[in-house]
C-alpha cells in the first residue's frame, strides 16, 4: 500500500516546481514508520474498528490504579475535536481564566509580599491566616489598605479554588463523552476520523510547512534584490563620477596624474 501512495505522491508534486517532491515523499515516509504503519495493522487486523482500552496501572502495594484511557486508532483529542469542540471551548475559556486568575494572584503577592508588604507580615501566605490577620486589624483605620490588599487576596485566592474546581470538573466531563462516543461510531465515521482527521491532517500540515519554507526562502530572495537594486543605475554613476573626481583631485595635491 505505501509503496503505491508514495509513487503516486511522487508523481503528482513532479509538477510542482516550487516543491522539491522527495521532501514530501520523505515526510510521507516517516510518517508511516511513525504511526500510519501501525495504524494499518490494526485496520488489518480489526477492521475499521477503535477500541479505547483503560490505562491500569499496579503501585508499590499491589493495588491497581486506572491512570484513564487511551486508544491508538484514534485518539482523544480527534473525537473530541470533531463532536465536541463546544465543550473543548468551554474548558479551554475555564482555563485561560484560571490561568489569568493565578497571575493575578501571583503579582498581587509578589508586590506585596516584601518585609513592608501587607502580605509579609504572615508566615505564609495562605488562607487562614489571611483570615486571622484580617480579624486582627479589624477597625483599625490605619490598616485599611492592609485590609484591602488582603481582601483582594482571599477574593482572588477563592476565584481561583473555584476556578480549579471547575476545570476539573469540566474535563471529567468532556472525557465521559469522549469515551462513550466510541461504541457508536459508525465504520464510515471510522474512516473519515481517521483518514481525514489523522492522516491527511498529519500530511496536509507537512506540505504546508514546506509550501511555507519555500515562501520564506522567496521572501528573502526578492528582498535581497529589492535591497540590490534599490538605487536606480543613473544614480550610481552619478555617484561614481562624484566619487572619482575627489579621488582625482586627492591624487593632483600628491603630485600624481589620474590615467
Amino acid at each position: 500500500m505505501i509503496e503505491t501512495i508514495s509513487e503516486e505522491l511522487l508523481a503528482a508534486f513532479r509538477q510542482a516546481p516550487l516543491l522539491d517532491a522527495y521532501d514530501v515523499y520523505q515526510h510521507l515516509m516517516d510518517y508511516w514508520a511513525e504511526t500510519m504503519q501501525d495504524d494499518a495493522y490494526l485496520i488489518a487486523a480489526d477492521g475499521w474498528v477503535a477500541k479505547p482500552a483503560r490505562i491500569v496501572e499496579t503501585d508499590k502495594k499491589g493495588r491497581a490504579r486506572d491512570r484513564g484511557w487511551a486508544c491508538d486508532l484514534i485518539p482523544k483529542p480527534l473525537i473530541v475535536s470533531r463532536y465536541f469542540a463546544k465543550e473543548q471551548a468551554a474548558l479551554d475559556a475555564t482555563q485561560a481564566e484560571l490561568d489569568a486568575t493565578a497571575a493575578s494572584l501571583a503579582e498581587l503577592e509578589e508586590e506585596h509580599g516584601g518585609e513592608e508588604g501587607a502580605l509579609g507580615a504572615l508566615e505564609k501566605i495562605a488562607k487562614a491566616e489571611v483570615n486571622a490577620r484580617l480579624k486582627e486589624i479589624k477597625g483599625d483605620k490605619e490598616a485599611q489598605e492592609e485590609a484591602a490588599v488582603l481582601r483582594r487576596w482571599l477574593e482572588l485566592a477563592e476565584r481561583e479554588t473555584a476556578l480549579k474546581r471547575a476545570v476539573k470538573e469540566q474535563d471529567a466531563a468532556l472525557d465521559t463523552l469522549a469515551w462513550e462516543k466510541y461504541p457508536t461510531l459508525t465504520e464510515a465515521e471510522v474512516k473519515t476520523l481517521v483518514v481525514d482527521d489523522k492522516w491527511m491532517a498529519r500530511l496536509s500540515a507537512a506540505v504546508q510547512g514546506e509550501l511555507d519554507r519555500v515562501s520564506q526562502t522567496l521572501t528573502g530572495r526578492i528582498r535581497q534584490l529589492a535591497e540590490r537594486y534599490a538605487t536606480p543605475l543613473p544614480q550610481l554613476v552619478d555617484e561614481v563620477a562624484t566619487l572619482a573626481a575627489r579621488v582625482d583631485e586627492h591624487l593632483t595635491q600628491m603630485a600624481a596624474v589620474w590615467k
